[in-house]
């Protein structure tokens, strides 16, 4: 399993570096809200939502809702959207230590997890479009956001498993321990210290990006947690299987859904 994971993503990395680097924003942008529908269309029967013409309606909406942000781009929208979507993560956390089972499979149970779906995936969009928009090296900025979350999943992997032995969320993720998060949490200020370096931040600043890459490893977990979480009421081991060996794209996603927001909205406040 391990090898097929690693063939898929040296197969898909040069292609998303590629866009990451080479795309202009609105390209990027599209491109970007493709692939999240595509979470969304796995979001929805994760929800419980069985039927192909309300799933379809509710993508038509979520790419309409991207269509009506991008026009509306210049103004206060987007960094509002990005502060819910990191209020919303500070909600998923708490829900996963006091509410984590008993969603039975009922009409509102279902219409509630599809609109945590929309304040997963909507201000993930947003956030990330910012990140990549925000400067000439906003393309570079995007890149050390996804590699301090792909770096913190590679650091939890191997911690965890050469020294896990406490569970982390034994209840919702038997894979996952302390040690995990520990190796997470090194790897990520790994890269953000290196990354913020060579694109020139400094002093404070750098400081402020190790600081903002722990927020960022801790709400990643959150995210794959809360994944988790959906394909144990849904009793399914993936999301999908669009990737051999990684599943489909909520499962490579969703840690990256919960870590845009928060990097972004730190990237703000940071002035970088």
């Amino acid at each position: 399993m391990l090898l097929q994971r690693t063939l898929t993503a040296l197969l898909l990395a040069p292609l998303v570096i590629a866009l990451i680097l080479l795309a202009p924003t609105g390209l990027f942008a599209a491109i970007v809200a493709i692939a999240f529908l595509a979470a969304m269309w796995e979001w929805t029967r994760l929800s419980g939502l069985k039927e192909t013409a309300p799933r379809a309606a509710l993508l038509v909406l979520t790419a309409a809702i991207f269509a009506l942000c991008w026009y509306a781009r210049s103004g206060i929208a987007w960094p509002v959207i990005i502060g819910i979507g990191v209020s919303w993560w500070i909600v998923v956390g708490q829900w996963l230590r006091h509410f984590a089972f008993g969603a039975a499979p009922t009409r509102e149970n279902c219409l509630i997890k599809l609109g945590a779906g929309m304040l997963v995936i909507v201000p993930a969009w947003i956030a990330v479009v910012t990140i990549h928009g925000v400067s000439e090296r906003g393309n570079w900025w995007t890149m050390l956001a996804l590699l301090i979350v792909w770096a913190a999943d590679i650091g939890a992997y191997f911690s965890g498993r050469q020294f896990g032995r406490r569970k982390l969320a034994p209840t919702i993720s038997p894979g996952k321990t302390w040690a995990g998060v520990y190796g997470a949490f090194v790897a990520g200020a790994i890269v953000a210290g290196v990354g913020g370096s060579l694109l020139g931040v400094s002093g404070g600043k750098l400081i402020g990006l190790l600081v903002l890459s722990v927020f960022v490893v801790v709400v990643s977990i959150v995210g794959d947690l809360f994944e988790s979480l959906m394909k144990r009421h849904a009793a399914v081991k993936d999301s999908g299987n669009l990737f051999p060996g990684h599943g489909g794209l909520l499962d490579r996603l969703d840690s990256v859904f919960a870590a845009m927001p928060v990097f972004a909205a730190g990237m703000l406040l940071l002035g970088l």
